[in-house]
């Protein structure tokens, strides 16, 4: 059997009429603090305001809708970080179909709870795996055992043509607002996304240039088209962007990307950290990490973009609040605002008092001071977090500890230590 491994306009079209007495039509919003921050027109599709707080459920009602009434009564399966998952359990539930959602055992228990309540009695959950691909292997085997239809998170013509959707909205909404776009910037996880909307676009607005972003750590699209020239699987991913974590993209959505992203980008996880706080502090969005890629996206380019009409696809909006503290640690160690260090620490009266007074500047804070002290030795082992209010101050900072113990360890630099001690 041939595998069709592309989409059309039309097909997308198709899709938009089939999707629009299900999904909500998400704005686009002119952001005022992005635009001034980039002296551009920044436009936000607001797909974090979508029935299931993001885009995936386009994609996965237009691919359970395509199936026969036959296909339909064996049931459905999906393999899904989060996001998917809640796209499929939303439509078993409203077309009253029995289906089996797998998920990562590192999935954010709030996207769970929100499978469990978009599903209801229609959605059994199976945790297995540590990553989305150990997941796949697991759900693709159980549905080829029970004989269901299972339901690809991206790599599937009709789940891209429901993804597609966006695209098709979008301009027209650019059309009453007598937009031209420039620029579209759109997540990459496993493809699913960026070959929709890339396709329709192409199609009905060539001009307009399409940026895939991905996380540094799992760029796997980027990896397949532009460095390897052939479809690969990551040997070892960041798994913290969840929903766009994927080790290998699809088979058709590898074909689609080379003929519509025009560029890549990799975004530091520590960027995308501070793009979420940013996001909610200035804007109040809540974007989780895959959602708030696009935006992360525009200060590598924002040189290119200045006077330009850009679109950023806010892809999703499910961040569990359990998350921020991480989110904004991680944000703090890429700003170069927190500094952890290892040294040997004088056992005797006054060395506190000394090391702030000699090593710590005014405007610095410390944040993590663990010291075990020993009767039987001069000095005990410290390990110490400090942040400061400039990163300019590191230098600074980094020269005062190495007079206080030349030997001090500095643990930002290394990931192992940090894992464990931090």
């Amino acid at each position: 059997m041939t595998v069709q491994t592309a989409v059309s306009a039309k097909e997308i079209e198709d899709a938009f009429l089939t999707l629009q007495p299900i999904v909500k039509q998400t704005p686009l919003e002119r952001d005022h603090y992005l635009s001034l921050k980039y002296d551009c027109n920044v436009y936000l599709k607001r797909e974090d305001l979508q029935w299931v707080r993001s885009f995936k459920l386009r994609g996965a009602y237009n691919a359970i809708e395509a199936l026969t009434d036959n296909e339909k009564a064996k049931g459905i399966t999906c393999a899904s970080a989060g996001n998917h998952a809640q796209g499929v359990a939303f439509t078993a539930k409203k077309l009253n179909l029995n289906a089996v959602i797998f998920m990562p055992v590192t999935t954010p228990l709030q996207k769970i709870n929100q499978v469990k309540f978009f599903g209801g009695d229609n959605v059994e959950i199976i945790l297995v795996g540590d990553t989305f691909d150990d997941c796949l292997k697991e759900a693709l085997e159980y549905t080829d055992e029970h004989k269901m239809n299972f339901i690809d998170p991206f790599d599937n013509v009709n789940t891209i043509a429901g993804q597609g959707t966006i695209a098709a909205e979008i301009l027209d909404q650019a059309e009453e607002e007598n937009l031209d776009i420039d620029y579209l910037y759109a997540a990459i996880g496993g493809g699913g996304l960026i070959s929709g909307v890339g396709t329709y676009f192409k199609s009905e607005s060539p001009s307009t240039k399409i940026v895939g972003v991905e996380p540094l750590g799992a760029a796997s699209m980027f990896t397949s088209v532009v460095l390897e020239k052939q479809r690969v699987k990551l040997p070892e991913i960041d798994k913290f962007v969840d929903g766009a974590s994927v080790a290998q993209v699809g088979r058709i959505t590898y074909d689609i990307a080379q003929q519509v992203v025009d560029d890549y980008l990799q975004i530091d996880e520590g960027a995308v950290c501070s793009t979420i706080l940013d996001m909610y502090s200035k804007q109040a969005i809540i974007a989780e990490p895959a959602g708030a890629l696009s935006v992360a996206a525009l200060e590598a380019h924002k040189d290119e973009i200045k006077g330009k009409t850009v679109v950023c696809i806010i892809s999703g909006g499910n961040n569990d609040i359990n998350r921020m503290k991480e989110i904004e640690e991680r944000s703090l160690l890429y700003e170069k605002m927190k500094h952890y260090f290892i040294f040997n620490f004088p056992q005797r009266p006054g060395a506190l008092k000394e090391f702030v007074n000699d090593v710590l500047g005014p405007n610095d804070d410390i944040t993590k001071f663990e010291y075990l002290k020993k009767s039987s030795q001069n000095t005990g082992t410290v390990i110490i977090g400090i942040q400061l209010k400039n990163h300019n101050d590191l230098p600074r900072l980094k020269e005062k500890v190495q007079e206080f113990d030349p030997s001090n360890i500095y643990i930002n630099d290394n990931k192992m230590l940090y894992s464990l001690l931090i």
